[in-house]
């Protein structure tokens, strides 16, 4: 029999784009969220992933203390429960990309990752943390992940989790590909005019040189008061070949969906055998610091 999983991605605008009150833009959120999520269900998904923090708007286009406030713990805050209770009851793999408190002043960029169950499995910290202009002010926010690089072997396969600015260095992505994923998300927050051309570029040359599916979730719209940029959408997923099998739009809200033949993998790796060929005791400078 074919393993055929039915594959879902989401992005979203802010729900409050005007609203300064920290509460609601979260609440309101959610329950956007929610509405999505069972949109995703509707169309038969098996797995579900949410953008980066998808509970709130890109903060780090600003430095003040008080995002500090919509932080979790994981897996016991409110919101990863409330997602558990959904991945039950819609049968649905779930990952759930939060802002994680870990103890008093110690943050990460996070994604829980949950069986269909409702099950925690397990969470992966983003790894590299960028700071850089216009307005990817991250390490004021979060400490870099020291959880590696974890796969979580689900029903619907092994799933490998990269967040936004970790999708631009190719060794995570390799690691994930040895540990046994079979497909990786890359919950981010990108807008256009930064890195726009390479959106299209870097995951599908990782989904070809570990020759897995990648599913790519990028949010919607523009966030008051920072206006950094648009972010623009364009989600997708694409297969072990590198090639893109569907999109979403750059505007809108939207369940983007793909069914992915993980046996096509093996197929893949049969015909490149690029694990096989792989020289790892030549590349001692990749480890140096």
């Amino acid at each position: 029999m074919p393993r055929v999983t039915r594959a879902a991605i989401i992005q979203a605008a802010n729900a409050l784009p005007d609203s300064d009150d920290l509460g609601a833009i979260k609440e309101a959120m959610i329950e956007k969220h929610i509405t999505l999520i069972e949109q995703a269900a509707e169309k038969g998904a098996n797995v579900c992933c949410l953008q980066e923090i998808f509970y709130g708007p890109y903060f780090c286009a600003e430095q003040d203390i008080r995002w500090y406030e919509i932080a979790e713990q994981i897996p016991d805050g409110p919101t990863v429960k409330l997602m558990q209770k959904l991945a039950k009851k819609h049968k649905m793999v779930m990952v759930v990309p939060i802002y994680e408190v870990d103890m008093t002043g110690v943050y990460y960029n996070t994604a829980a990752v949950i069986d269909e169950n409702g099950n925690y499995l397990g969470k992966y910290r983003k790894h590299h943390i960028p700071h850089c202009q216009p307005g990817f002010w991250e390490k004021f926010y979060f400490k870099p992940g020291n959880g590696g690089y974890p796969v979580f072997d689900t029903t619907y396969g092994k799933i490998g989790v990269y967040i936004c600015y970790d999708r631009h260095f190719p060794e995570g992505a390799r690691m994930l590909g040895l540990n046994g994923a079979e497909i990786l998300f890359n919950p981010s927050a990108t807008v256009a005019g930064l890195s726009e051309y390479l959106w299209k570029l870097e995951q599908p040359a990782h989904a070809v040189a570990n020759q897995y599916f990648v599913g790519a979730i990028n949010r919607v719209g523009t966030e008051s008061p920072w206006n950094i940029g648009k972010f623009y959408g364009q989600s997708y997923f694409c297969n072990p070949r590198g090639q893109i099998m569907v999109e979403g739009s750059r505007d809108d809200d939207e369940v983007v969906i793909a069914d992915l033949d993980l046996d096509m993998i093996r197929e893949v790796r049969d015909t490149w055998q690029f694990f096989r060929d792989r020289r790892p005791e030549s590349y001692d400078k990749l480890t140096e610091i």
